[in-house]
C-alpha cells in the first residue's frame, strides 16, 4: 500500500500574520494574503496553509471558505515553537536600493536578530522605506521557513549610533585597513554582539578613528580582498553563524 501523505505537506503555502495564533482559532485572511492564497496558490477548502506569527511559532491551518477577497482558515496544530535567534545585530551602511535589498534578504535568511541601518558620510542613500524593508524580510523568512522575523530599526547616523551604543554589546567593526581575522574574533565570543559594515566607498578616516576609539569596538578583517558592502555583510554573517551562531546546533527535523 502507498504511504499516507504527511500533513501538512511541505508544499503548503507559508505566511506570516500579525494575529497571535492559537489552536482551534478561526479567522479570515484578507488583502494581499487572500490574493496570494486564492489567486496565486489557488487553495481550496480543506487545503493546508502554514502560518507564523513571530510570537508563538509555526502552525498548520486548514482552509475553510475561499472568496475573492478573503480566505477563512482554522488553526489545527502547532508544528514548531518560535526559533531561538542568536543575539546578533547587523549594522550595515545604507547602499543603493537593489544592493541593500540583498542585504535585508540574506540577513533574514542567515538569522540575524536585528538590522540597524547606518548612515555614514560616503553613503549613497540616507533613507529607507521601513514598510518595504519589512515586506522584503517577511517574504524572505516565508521562503526559507523561518519562524522569527528580524527587527528592523530606523536608519541612524554613525556618530549617534556610537554615542548611544549599549554597554553590554560588542561591536565587531569590519575594517578594510585590517583587524583580527574574522573567524578568530568570532570563534570564542559569547554574549551580545553586532557587526558593523561600511558603505560602498568605505569609512573615511575620521569615522574609522571614531569607531576604533569606542571601547566596545573590535576591528576585524574579512580577508585580503576589498568586498562590496553587500558581500561583506553576507560574508561576515555567514562566518558568525558558523563560528558562534546557530549553525553549530544540529537540526532536528522531527521537532
Amino acid at each position: 500500500m502507498p504511504a499516507t501523505p504527511s500533513w501538512p505537506p511541505r508544499s503548503a503555502p507559508r505566511l506570516f500574520v500579525e494575529d497571535e495564533l492559537a489552536e482551534g482559532r478561526t479567522f479570515a485572511l484578507d488583502g494581499g494574503h487572500a490574493h496570494y492564497l486564492g489567486k496565486v496558490m489557488r487553495v481550496r477548502t480543506g487545503d493546508a496553509v502554514i502560518l507564523c506569527d513571530n510570537i508563538t511559532g509555526e502552525w498548520a491551518a486548514r482552509v475553510g471558505q475561499v472568496d475573492k477577497r478573503r480566505v477563512d482558515v482554522t488553526l489545527v496544530q502547532r508544528l514548531r515553537e518560535r526559533e531561538s535567534v542568536p543575539d546578533l545585530w547587523l549594522c550595515p551602511a545604507l547602499l543603493k536600493k537593489d544592493r541593500f535589498d540583498m542585504v535585508l534578504e540574506k540577513a533574514t535568511e542567515l538569522g540575524t536578530a536585528r538590522i540597524q541601518p547606518v548612515i555614514t558620510r560616503r553613503c549613497v542613500a540616507d533613507k529607507l522605506n521601513l514598510d518595504r524593508a519589512r515586506t522584503l524580510t517577511t517574504e524572505a523568512a516565508e521562503q526559507c521557513a523561518r519562524t522569527a522575523l528580524p527587527e528592523i530599526i530606523e536608519p541612524q547616523k554613525l556618530d549617534a549610533m556610537l554615542r548611544d551604543w549599549p554597554a553590554e554589546r560588542v561591536l565587531f567593526f569590519a575594517d578594510e585597513m585590517g583587524g583580527e581575522p574574522v573567524a578568530d574574533a568570532f570563534c570564542y565570543h559569547e554574549g551580545p554582539a553586532a557587526i558593523l559594515i561600511g558603505p560602498e566607498g568605505g569609512f573615511d578616516d575620521g569615522e574609522r578613528e571614531a569607531i576604533r576609539a569606542h571601547p566596545l569596538a573590535k576591528p576585524i578583517s574579512l580577508g585580503p580582498r576589498i568586498l562590496r558592502g553587500e558581500t561583506a555583510a553576507i560574508a561576515a554573517l555567514s562566518v558568525w553563524m558558523a563560528e558562534a551562531g546557530d549553525w553549530l546546533d544540529p537540526i532536528d527535523d522531527e521537532e
